[in-house]
């Protein structure tokens, strides 16, 4: 799966260096059912995306709703297992992170987000 950094440009701050893209309607329905926890670092970018749940899940996280032009339009702190967001109309994609970043980088509503392509080193993949 591709993964890729968020940064908070507004903050200065750093919300993920690996994050994964689900982009795809099978990536999309998985999302993070199956596992345990998300490692500090470590997200889920789920894009197209205007609403999510977490149902079936075992933890918590937070939750950030970005528009087309990364801006954060929505922010939802310790979602809880089994619970399900609104629909938000103006969001374009779903940021999922591991509880505490949001209050960690004070990521609030408004702020411009910067994704960053992770480039893979093919002698890293090799090995």
């Amino acid at each position: 799966m591709k993964q890729v950094a968020i940064l908070n440009r507004t903050r200065e701050t750093v919300l993920g260096g690996h994050i994964s893209v689900a982009a795809t309607t099978v990536r999309r329905m998985v999302g993070l059912l199956g596992r345990e926890r998300l490692e500090p670092g470590t997200g889920l970018l789920i894009m197209p995306s205007q609403a999510i749940h977490t149902v079936a899940m075992h933890f918590a996280i937070d939750v950030i709703f970005l528009d087309r032009e990364w801006r954060v339009v929505f922010l939802r702190r310790a979602m809880l297992p089994f619970r399900m967001t609104g629909l938000h109309w103006k969001a374009h994609c779903v940021l999922e992170l591991p509880t505490g970043v949001i209050a960690a980088t004070s990521t609030t509503v408004g702020d411009q987000l910067v994704v960053q392509e992770k480039s893979v080193n093919a002698a890293a993949v090799a090995a």
